[in-house]
């Protein structure tokens, strides 16, 4: 059967995975009764959560005799890792473009790399029936884009559909007609893609996605480069730079049909495949026969540009939520996302009981500490830093992230001024339509942590932030920090609503009466620079006198609800996040007040 293989490649939420479904629909991969999940293809938890695809995924459509194997990518920078490594295994890409947003930065990082590796995207032109639509206009945007990613003319004379991928139909010209379906769209796939190109001589293949499976142990997933593999056919795996790794044999060759992987006998070069029976081979290892010699060259990753320290977790309450606890275990967990996901590096620290893990921005770490806090893990995590590089002459570099935010206008000026405190440098000023404005900066990552809520209060939740790495910069100054100071816990116990309506004066509260608090734990934000230390058990003193005026119940101001993102963008250097099961609680890195004047002393004379 001839092979097409294609990656869908676009913004988060303009439509991939929605559009993955209606081809899967009309292509008869689903039984008419067939009871399917929307956006089949987000699987994990929280990507049907968050609505976002955080794993690139496979699945594959028969189309006109012709087996298109389609890679569901993520549309998040911070999870870019994946998408560059995919891109190595389609031979086109599909670029879905918002009909009324345009192009934006994820899709300009996505498009950059696909051009690169040479592939001829075909640009649908998705949602045209939203009411702001501006199909005209955002078809310019695309080719001005491809343009300034310096595109070849073959790249620049793209095909282009206009369609809704909710409502299931493509088409070369807007309004249609609709009744065809998505066949335009696969058809132009069929036309406009090449065959897999393959070399000759034996198996070879680059892995390229990793998972655990219960029962089949590890599975890697990759494109057949050359030759054949057959079921229980011995290979051997070699590392990027040739040196073997295991001999083994592949107990199982499993095939993408539809949104099942069914166990096939035999699979040719050119296609996509998942193998199981390896017990070492990882992602960008080349799997091969064992007379091949040489390495196939994998696809280059950018580096990490955000690290935090993981600590295993030492506060009073520890161990009282979760089951998985000690370094080992963490170490161990840590080690094996940082196999399947290249963009991630762990270190150990010198500090006992502690690891550095870098990633591509605090989504995605929080991503990893979400799923582990899932899984049972307890863990307490410091703020997130940025990882600076050093030039030839020894002079510090940090990395500088292109910052496209689109606002209504009346709020650009506090977005304007809030960066430039960031020391961001504006680039573009534009009006985007319906009196919005579409604002790009470069800015310091070490300024961006923690500003999406505070963006969102400034335009009362009208601004879109979006993010992309663009390079590294000479070190830009100091950038101004938390001002407010935070309201500790001087006893251990339950805290007492009577205490903390006491304390109301002082700051909003980021407990809740009943809660168990120990001593060094944050629960509330001081209204001063400073940090206060209270007691928040102290109950009402209860008198055998009447009261000449009733006792009235006292009403408490909700607390500040921290979410996960949002207390590691809030932390200091001196605190942590301790992250559990089931709560997140906010506590200083050392718990004992002496200890803590210790590490501040410390801390003084170093700076002097």
């Amino acid at each position: 059967m001839a092979l097409r293989n294609i990656a869908i490649i676009a913004h988060v939420d303009h439509g991939k995975t929605t559009l993955v479904d209606q081809l899967l629909k009309q292509s008869g991969t689903f039984r008419e009764n067939q009871k399917v999940a929307e956006r089949v293809l987000d699987s994990n938890d929280l990507e049907k959560e968050r609505g976002i695809t955080i794993l690139a995924k496979a699945t594959s459509v028969v189309w006109k005799d012709t087996r298109i194997n389609i890679v569901d990518t993520p549309g998040h920078a911070d999870f870019g890792g994946e998408v560059e490594r995919i891109l190595s295994m389609v031979d086109g890409a599909i670029v879905l473009v918002d009909a009324a947003e345009g192009p934006m930065p994820q899709t300009k990082f996505v498009v950059g790399k696909a051009l690169k590796v040479g592939l001829r995207p075909i640009v649908a032109i998705n949602k045209i029936d939203r009411p702001d639509a501006r199909a005209d206009e955002v078809l310019n945007e695309v080719f001005d884009l491809f343009a300034s990613l310096d595109a070849t003319d073959e790249q620049l004379d793209f095909q282009t559909l206009y369609g809704s991928g909710r409502d299931g139909w493509m088409n070369v010209e807007p309004e249609g007609p609709k009744d065809e379906g998505l066949a335009p769209l696969l058809d132009m796939v069929l036309e406009h893609v090449p065959a897999p190109q393959t070399i000759d001589g034996p198996f070879r293949m680059i892995g390229t996605i990793l998972e655990a499976d219960n029962f089949l142990g590890r599975i890697i997933t990759g494109r057949i480069e050359s030759g054949t593999l057959k079921a229980n056919q011995s290979v051997k795996v070699l590392g990027q730079d040739g040196h073997l790794i295991e001999n083994g044999r592949v107990s199982k060759i499993l095939a993408f049909r539809g949104i099942e992987r069914q166990a096939v006998d035999q699979a040719e070069a050119g296609d996509i495949v998942a193998i199981a029976g390896l017990t070492k081979g990882t992602v960008a290892d080349t799997f091969c026969d064992p007379s091949v010699s040489e390495a196939l060259t994998a696809q280059p990753i950018d580096p990490p540009t955000v690290t935090m320290t993981f600590i295993v977790n030492d506060s009073p309450l520890a161990g009282t939520e979760g089951t998985k606890l000690t370094s080992r275990v963490i170490r161990d967990r840590l080690l094996k996302e940082a196999e399947g996901n290249v963009a991630l590096k762990i270190e150990e620290s010198q500090e006992k009981d502690s690891f550095h893990v870098s990633g591509r921005g605090e989504l995605q770490l929080a991503v990893l500490i979400e799923t582990m806090r899932r899984e049972g893990f307890e863990i307490a995590v410091s703020r997130p830093r940025v990882v600076m590089l050093k030039d030839e002459t020894g002079q510090p570099l940090e990395p500088v992230e292109e910052i496209t935010i689109d606002v209504d206008e009346e709020h650009s000026g506090a977005v304007v001024q809030k960066m430039s405190e960031r020391k961001a440098d504006m680039i573009e000023l534009r009006p985007s339509g319906g009196n919005r404005v579409r604002l790009v900066f470069h800015a310091p990552t070490r300024g961006l942590i923690g500003y999406q809520s505070e963006l969102l209060t400034d335009t009362r939740g009208t601004a879109v932030m979006n993010r992309l790495f663009h390079e590294y910069q000479p070190y830009k100054g100091e950038i101004g920090g938390r001002v407010n100071g935070v309201i500790l816990a001087n006893e251990a116990g339950e805290a007492v609503g009577y205490a903390l309506f006491n304390l109301e004066d002082r700051g909003p509260m980021v407990i809740d009466p009943g809660e168990k608090v120990y001593e060094g734990m944050i629960v509330g934000i001081h209204n001063r620079d400073n940090d206060l230390e209270v007691n928040v058990l102290k109950g009402k003193k209860l008198t055998n006198m009447r009261a000449s005026g009733k006792d009235e119940a006292i009403k408490l101001t909700p607390p500040i609800r921290m979410t996960l993102e949002r207390a590691l963008a809030w932390i200091q250097d001196d605190e942590l996040v301790e992250v559990t099961p089931k709560t997140i609680r906010l506590r200083k890195r050392y718990l004992d007040p002496h200890e803590r004047k210790r590490f501040e002393r410390g801390k003084l004379a170093s700076a002097g």
